[in-house]
């Protein structure tokens, strides 16, 4: 396996490109915008000097990371020779499910078809392809070329090769592969968004502000960055998203999301892609400042 193709050049598209192209993998990054394109690759530079910066690699490897890369706007082409597509797109279910019908048509028998979903049930995305049993759930975390998790899902009908191809390769990119089965929000988001949403609820019911929520769970619970800031970083709208596919899956109101994070999406404040969320990203996020909306937590309902 030596030729991948990945979908989507967003944030996590391009930190999947980035990390296996600098494994020594050639890549193809597939999006039908050219600016996001380009985008992607000033985003994939960026983040290589940056860990020229920490030492964690030289020119050489910037050097070569990005001539393993090359871009397309059409995914005929990208994955003509494709050993393994990764779809990368938004989480949207008829997104993707359009996406694997076109990969299943174009790609050659013996590609293995990934999505990097955080929430949406790989078997209804293989289930419109004629290759159920090669395609499979990888989801990366974010930042890509950082974080060291990889949950592999297998749809219902996924073979235990493909699984163990698919291990085998996260452990080539010096990532920690986990095995789960596809129910909604796999194992991450399905703990992790309900922990988000009721931290929401504690700042719309008063309970307390912003700064004092994420003080709380960073400095009592040891976690790196607060619950309302890490729902800025994912992306309001994203998990908005998940909470809505956990809450049709299973049923149960308790993954029923906030009435204001329903609020801040409709109104097209999303977190850092935004500029705006629990924080404001205005002055590029140099000092986190807390929205002034939610300044005082009676404010907050």
């Amino acid at each position: 396996m030596q030729n991948i193709t990945v979908i989507g050049s967003g944030t996590m598209g391009n930190g999947i490109a980035h990390t296996f192209a600098q494994h020594g993998f050639k890549v193809n990054l597939v999006d039908n915008n050219p600016l996001a394109l380009e985008t992607a690759l000033n985003n994939i530079q960026k983040n290589l000097n940056r860990q020229i910066s920490k030492g964690l690699i030289n020119e050489n490897v910037k050097t070569i990371t990005l001539s393993n890369i090359t871009t397309y706007t059409a995914i005929k082409p990208a994955v003509y020779n494709a050993d393994l597509v990764i779809e990368a797109a938004s989480e949207n279910i008829d997104v993707k499910l359009n996406i694997f019908k076109t990969i299943d048509e174009l790609c050659s028998e013996r590609t293995i078809l990934a999505t990097n979903t955080s929430s949406i049930s790989i078997t209804k995305i293989a289930s419109v392809t004629n290759r159920p049993e090669k395609v499979i759930g990888m989801h990366f975390m974010n930042p890509v070329p950082i974080m060291k998790l990889v949950e592999v899902i297998n749809g219902y009908a996924t073979s235990k090769q493909i699984t163990k191809t698919i291990i085998n390769l996260c452990i080539k990119l010096d990532k920690h592969p986990v095995e789960v089965n596809d129910y909604p929000g796999f194992v991450a988001n399905r703990i992790l968004m309900p922990m988000i949403n009721e931290a929401i609820y504690t700042l719309y019911e008063g309970v307390a502000g912003v700064e004092e929520i994420d003080t709380v769970m960073k400095l009592g619970m040891a976690h790196p960055m607060g619950p309302l800031q890490l729902a800025d970083f994912i992306g309001l709208d994203v998990c908005l998203s998940i909470l809505n596919v956990l809450y049709e899956g299973f049923g149960n109101q308790k993954y029923a999301p906030c009435p204001l994070l329903v609020n801040m999406v409709t109104a097209d404040i999303k977190g850092i892609k935004s500029g705006n969320g629990f924080y404001n990203y205005s002055n590029g996020n140099k000092d986190l400042l807390v929205n002034a909306k939610f300044k005082k937590s009676q404010n907050a309902g």
